[in-house]
């Protein structure tokens, strides 16, 4: 009998269609910024909303830079499992157009660019819990040192090939630990340091414009899909489909766990809380989704939803002023979303990189998700509150209290966000005839 052949791996090659897909995504991965600027700058006052747009769109020319430079090798070289290194990355000088990513069919520029629009969005969520007090040169210089330094490891614990959490065998599809708990964690680290809003429990602070944070929350919605489905970077197996499916469905079951509690709680169905909800169901089914069944992700969404709109009312009975909910939807869902997978996966999609199933329910998984969850936590609040302490105590974090009040576009953007002087501007315009009138319209507006 003539001996057997052992045929070696076939290696993989470039697929233009997954590399199609994946530029696609990383463009949907952008958008996102944008939209969470609108999200944002909805649900503050008139007198903060380009400031809080400009705190979302900082974040894509810093991050980009960095990411360039060196932020992509030391996150996803391989070096130990603290931290990456690959010198030939360092601004992205030594990489083939179509040199592949290691075990993918995609290159390795399009994986770079698809892993920057997650870090360019992460830290961008955490301004949401510092709006209307924090000087923008502040803000920028601290976004430099959050990627540096919190955002770049943990994306090399979670997601590199030799990161501790990845070889742990935490599981974390799309950003559950790195992206979401990562900034509310850390949210909640610089808030604890610079403090409450002049006027927190005290002034009413409503959202000026609900249009536009529906506005932003569809389009988080929409560019959602890339963020998630992308992940798989591909979808060869299918995986990447039910990740997409996943996110549908547990975005509209937070969205509608949300309401029914807000209904029950407080008599009302809101959009804001329509638009909350959905965002808290596009988090937890982030780390999840790909490991769990539709029915699944059903009940992911749902306890997500009602655990959050329970969430976001604790900063009252606790004393901190997280603005704009970052802590209660982003640190709380991701934390919903990264341990269910305990409950709820199927145990189907397996890893080809660890060679164990993407998802096995068992008591031995939720462990390891409380490891991941835990270590995240902890270094991104501790590493976040002490980044805020130094900048406040050299170049402070804050504007003065006269700038808050008065409004921090103006003080540091000098611009404002609507024009009301022209033509049927209505009683602003009419200042001239009645300066007391548009006083008071102006202290309604900044309420």
């Amino acid at each position: 009998m003539a001996p057997a052949i052992t045929l070696a791996a076939e290696a993989p090659k470039l697929s233009s269609a997954n590399t199609g897909f994946m530029l696609i995504c990383s463009a949907l991965v952008l958008l996102m910024t944008p939209g969470l600027a609108f999200f944002y700058g909805g649900m503050v006052r008139v007198k903060s909303t380009l400031n809080m747009l400009m705190m979302s769109f900082i974040s894509m020319g810093i991050v980009t830079i960095l990411w360039v430079l060196y932020g992509f090798s030391l996150a996803f070289g391989t070096h130990n499992s603290l931290i990456g290194w690959n010198s030939d990355w360092f601004g992205l000088s030594n990489i083939g157009l179509t040199e592949l990513w290691d075990g993918y069919t995609i290159p390795i520029f399009v994986f770079m660019v698809f892993q920057l629009m997650f870090a360019i969005i992460t830290p961008a969520l955490i301004s949401g819990a510092l709006a209307d007090r924090v000087k923008f040169s502040a803000w920028s210089l601290f976004i430099a040192l959050w990627l540096t330094i919190v955002y770049v490891p943990v994306a090399h614990w979670v997601w590199g090939a030799d990161g501790w959490a990845y070889k742990l065998g935490v599981i974390d599809f799309a950003g559950g630990t790195a992206v979401h708990i990562n900034a509310g964690a850390g949210a909640l680290g610089v808030i604890l340091v610079i403090g409450k809003r002049v006027g927190f429990k005290k002034d009413p602070m409503r959202p000026h414009s609900l249009p536009l944070v529906m506005l932003g929350a569809g389009l988080l919605w929409f560019g959602w899909f890339g963020f998630n489905a992308g992940s798989w970077l591909g979808n060869d197996d299918g995986v990447g489909a039910l990740m997409f499916v996943n996110t549908q469905v547990a975005t509209a079951a937070a969205m509608l766990a949300w309401l029914a509690y807000e209904k029950i709680r407080h008599g009302a169905f809101t959009t804001l809380g329509a638009a909350s909800g959905a965002v808290a169901g596009l988090v937890a089914i982030t780390p999840s989704g790909g490991a769990v069944s539709p029915l699944g992700a059903i009940a992911v969404g749902a306890i997500a939803g009602v655990a959050c709109a329970a969430a976001v009312g604790l900063k009252f009975k606790f004393g901190y002023d997280d603005s704009l909910d970052v802590v209660g939807v982003h640190m709380v869902g991701g934390i919903i979303g990264s341990l269910l997978i305990g409950f709820f996966a199927t145990g189907k999609g397996q890893s080809e990189a660890t060679g164990v199933f993407y998802g096995d329910h068992t008591w031995t998984q939720l462990w390891k998700q409380c490891a991941g969850v835990g270590a995240v936590l902890a270094y991104s609040l501790i590493a976040s509150a002490v980044l805020a302490f130094l900048l406040d105590k050299t170049i402070g974090m804050r504007v003065s209290e006269d700038e808050e009040v008065s409004g921090i576009d103006q003080a540091e953007h000098a611009e404002t966000a609507y024009d009301f002087s022209g033509t049927g501007g209505g009683v602003i315009g009419s200042a001239a005839a009645s300066p007391a009138l548009a006083a008071t319209h102006s202290k309604k507006v900044d309420a």
